[in-house]
């Protein structure tokens, strides 16, 4: 194996976090801002990228991390070494409400396709880069699911999936339509396109969209229930506004909402 070899273990329900076990001189690597705790003994570094291709030179390395910014991710990341002679564990936390998928490369011919913001950590030696598309559609329309990450190895790798998840296995020929933003990954035989949502009531009254996600099997889909873009959505929705006051608040349809919504502060 090109990758380290690493054992883990996911603990709790909604608010998760992994531990990774590291041997002597293992390695993990993960994105800026996951870390959650680490024994002693763990030498942390912040690397250029993902650190998978040792003899890349500087230019490469350059090239390599400026990829990242395509996907709106830091040109950094930190990799956390086992430098002792026993066994270490290193753990790193979801970002919000969800499930941590663990992806074993290896399983899945060696590539997996990630949304984004999906990807947590990974074994060292596991590439993280992005996935171009070559259709025009997914480029002008894709919105969140256009520019995608790929996960190359044969190594561990975590996603995290935002609310419940769903795993789907499509067979060949079938078809499963998403929203973009709440698509976690699938694997590489699984063709990904745009497609527009028909008929102007929906385009205009629908509320979900104007494009969605077609997926085509063969091959293994994991959806989230809640894409964070959506829960961040709604709170600042119901944030205050301006001068401490609701939206609508003070005012005749403001109330009928309230009433509406089962908020009785009358």
């Amino acid at each position: 194996m090109t990758a380290h070899e690493i054992d883990y273990r996911i603990y709790g329900e909604e608010m998760q976090f992994v531990e990774i076990e590291l041997d002597p001189q293992e390695g993990v690597v993960a994105e800026s801002g996951s870390f959650m705790m680490m024994d002693d003994g763990i030498k942390m570094e912040t690397i250029f990228g993902d650190g998978s291709e040792k003899d890349q030179g500087f230019l490469g390395k350059i090239l390599g991390a400026g990829k990242r910014i395509l996907t709106g991710e830091s040109l950094f990341m930190t990799a956390f070494y086992n430098v002792q002679s026993g066994k270490r564990n290193v753990s790193f936390a979801s970002p919000y409400p969800g499930k941590i998928v663990p992806i074993d490369l290896t399983e899945f011919g060696g590539k997996f396709i990630c949304q984004k913001d999906a990807f947590l950590c990974a074994a060292k030696g596991v590439s993280v880069g992005i996935e171009f598309s070559k259709k025009l559609g997914r480029g002008l329309f894709g919105g969140e699911g256009f520019i995608m990450q790929k996960l190359e190895g044969d190594g561990m790798t975590f996603v995290h999936a935002g609310g419940t998840m769903a795993k789907r296995e499509l067979k060949p020929g079938e078809v499963l339509r998403v929203d973009t933003g709440c698509i976690v990954g699938f694997t590489k035989d699984v063709d990904y396109d745009i497609e527009f949502v028909g008929g102007i009531k929906n385009t205009v009254f629908g509320g979900e969209g104007l494009f969605f996600a077609k997926l085509t099997g063969p091959g293994t889909v994991y959806i989230q229930s809640l894409p964070f873009s959506r829960l961040a959505g709604r709170v600042l929705a119901s944030a205050p506004q301006r001068g401490g006051r609701d939206k609508g608040e003070g005012s005749i349809l403001g109330g009928i909402g309230d009433i509406l919504d089962g908020d009785n502060r009358f």
